[in-house]
């Protein structure tokens, strides 16, 4: 834990904290020494989160906050940093995690696009909007990590509104880093985690045994924490199924349906088929 916001007694906030990996870097954080606020929508796994917290942190529940809050309302998201406030102070680790994931069709009811889109893309927007300019104000080393996914990236079939989600969130935090990086004096630095295949509530499915393909939230969480010591920007986790190399042979492929002037979603037509396990092998 190499970078400088990560230190005892510093304040990390964590949207989406209840469970996954929001819970697991809460508790790597906690375990730290930082003082852990954590949101999530109220019910009983917030309280049980806050209470694993507690246990962990070597302060106890004094250094823990859980605050129940919708991130796709402002007002919430604002009550939620003005609680932050009050309990511990000025914030060094600010962490947009709040995800959700129900099924989308092109056609499908607007209301649950709404919903997807007010979580994951307007809950990582109001979530900086609402801690990021005074954790600029104290002019003092801060991290902001918003998770992406990379169907936000290669936006494959089946969930439109998730991947618009996500590919706002990539393009958001482009942004964010960006004009972080301009602005005189700024000592905060942005970055995408784009997790793998990792097993947490939204992967589940109805299992009970982790999938051998996938990691785990704590493996996502050493390697977000190595590669922020490495300060990369786009942290894309390989998992026990996809390593970075086929990930950036896919990402290429999608980059490449626009240079080519191929069909969208090429890798999905049973046309270019052939070619993209050609390409994919000229990677290896």
């Amino acid at each position: 834990m190499s970078h400088p916001a990560i230190a005892a007694g510093n304040v990390a906030v964590i949207t989406g904290g209840g469970a996954g990996i929001g819970l697991a870097a809460a508790e790597r954080f906690a375990a730290a020494g930082m003082k852990v606020a954590i949101a999530d929508l109220a019910g009983d796994r917030l309280a049980k989160a806050a209470a694993r917290l507690a246990e962990v942190a070597p302060g106890g529940a004094g250094d823990v906050l859980a605050v129940a809050t919708d991130v796709s309302r402002e007002a919430e998201v604002e009550a939620f940093a003005a609680a932050v406030t009050a309990a511990f102070g000025g914030v060094d680790l600010l962490m947009n995690n709040a995800g959700i994931q129900p099924d989308t069709d092109v056609f499908g009811p607007a209301e649950t696009w709404a919903k997807l889109l007010g979580v994951n893309l307007w809950g990582v927007i109001h979530g900086v909007r609402a801690f990021v300019p005074a954790m600029l104000e104290r002019g003092r080393a801060g991290v902001v990590i918003n998770t992406g996914s990379k169907q936000g990236i290669t936006t494959p079939p089946g969930n439109p509104a998730y991947n618009v989600s996500k590919a706002g969130v990539k393009v958001f935090t482009e942004a964010l880093a960006h004009q972080l990086r301009n602005a005189p004096g700024a000592k905060l630095t942005a970055h995408l985690l784009i997790p793998g295949f990792v097993f947490t509530e939204l992967t589940r499915n109805g299992r009970s045994e982790k999938p051998t393909a996938a990691w785990t939230p704590e493996q996502t969480v050493d390697f977000l924490l190595e590669r922020l010591a490495a300060g990369d920007f786009y942290i894309l986790c390989p998992d026990n199924d996809v390593s970075r190399a086929l990930d950036e042979r896919r990402i290429l492929w999608a980059a490449g349906d626009v240079v080519e002037n191929r069909p969208a979603l090429s890798r999905w037509d049973a046309d270019y088929a052939a070619a993209f396990e050609a390409f994919v092998k000229g990677g290896a």
